[in-house]
C-alpha cells in the first residue's frame, strides 16, 4: 500500500490580521491507500482543524502536505475537487431534491458550468448508489431521510466524485448505534474494495478500535500513529482512555466502567 498523503512538519491553526493561533505543530505522518484511518482525540484538540487543513478549506501555517507526491499548494481548486471528497458533520439543508439528484452533484467537478450529466456520469452515479446499498432510497426526497440514510447518501455523493481520497468529519455523530456500526463497516469495506484513502475523525472510540486499520491519536504536542493493538501495547490508548473509573483492557481492546463491560 502506498502513502497517498504525507505531512511534513505541518503546523495547523488560525491566522488573523494581528494574531496567529497554533493548534498543533510538527506533524509528520502518512495516510495510506486502501485503509480506513480514524482520527481520535479529546474535544478541542484540533481534529476538525486538521481535517479542514488537509481538505484545503483553510491554509496551513507552516510545513507541507503532499498529495500523491505533490504539494497541496501546487493543485488548483478544480484539481483538488478531483482528488479529495469531503463529508462534513453538518446535516445538508437540502429541499426539493431527490437522493439521486444529490448524489449526482458529486459529478460537478467533471460536468462543467451547467452540470448536465451524460450517460457516463449517470452510470457512475448509479454505481455509487449501488456501492453504498441505497438503491431503494434513490427516488426519495432528501429531507424525508433519517440521519443514517442521509449520511449514506453523502458517502455515495463522495464516491460519485471519484476521488482517491475521502475525508469525513464525525460521520457517525448524529446516528444511533446500529447506524454508526453500519456506516463504519461501509467505510472500511469501501477503503479495502475500492482502494480508497479514507480518513475520518470520530469520538466513537470503541468502534474505531474494532474497525480502523490505523489510528491517529492527537494529544497536546504529540500525534500517535499505529494500529489499535500497537497503540494499546505501547500505552498510548490506556493513557487516553483510562480516567475516572474507566478501565481499558489492551489484550481485548475492550473498555470497562467500574467493572461493567460496555463494549467488547
Amino acid at each position: 500500500m502506498s502513502d497517498t498523503i504525507v505531512l511534513h512538519n505541518l503546523v495547523i491553526g488560525y491566522q488573523s490580521k494581528n494574531n496567529v493561533k497554533t493548534v498543533a505543530s510538527g506533524l509528520n505522518a502518512a495516510i495510506r491507500q486502501g485503509e480506513l484511518t480514524c482520527l481520535l482525540g479529546s474535544n478541542g484538540i484540533g481534529k476538525s482543524t486538521l481535517l479542514r487543513t488537509l481538505s484545503a478549506f483553510q491554509p496551513r501555517l507552516a510545513g507541507d502536505i503532499l498529495l500523491k507526491g505533490t504539494s497541496i499548494s501546487q493543485y488548483s481548486s478544480k484539481q483538488l475537487s478531483r482528488l479529495i471528497g469531503v463529508v462534513l458533520t453538518e446535516k445538508p439543508d437540502v429541499r426539493n431534491m431527490t437522493v439521486r439528484e444529490l448524489v449526482g452533484l458529486g459529478r460537478s467537478p467533471y460536468t462543467g458550468f451547467w452540470g448536465t450529466l451524460d450517460d457516463d456520469d449517470n452510470a457512475i452515479v448509479d454505481d455509487s448508489i449501488r456501492q453504498v446499498g441505497i438503491e431503494a432510497l434513490s427516488p426519495r426526497m432528501v429531507d424525508t431521510l433519517s440521519d443514517g440514510e442521509r449520511q449514506k447518501v453523502m458517502i455515495a455523493k463522495a464516491l460519485a466524485q471519484q476521488t482517491p481520497i475521502i475525508f469525513l468529519d464525525e460521520p457517525t455523530a448524529f446516528l444511533d448505534f446500529p447506524s454508526k456500526v453500519e456506516v463504519m463497516q461501509l467505510l472500511l469495506q469501501l477503503a479495502h474494495a475500492l482502494q480508497k484513502t479514507i480518513f475520518m475523525s470520530t469520538h466513537d472510540v470503541e468502534l474505531a478500535l474494532q474497525l480502523a486499520d490505523t489510528l491517529w491519536l492527537m494529544e497536546r504536542g504529540q500525534l500517535n500513529i499505529g494500529t489499535p493493538h500497537e497503540l494499546a501495547d505501547n500505552g498510548t490508548l490506556p493513557h487516553f482512555i483510562e480516567h475516572h473509573g474507566i478501565v481499558f483492557d489492551k489484550a481485548t481492546l475492550s473498555i470497562r466502567v467500574k467493572g461493567k463491560k460496555v463494549v467488547r
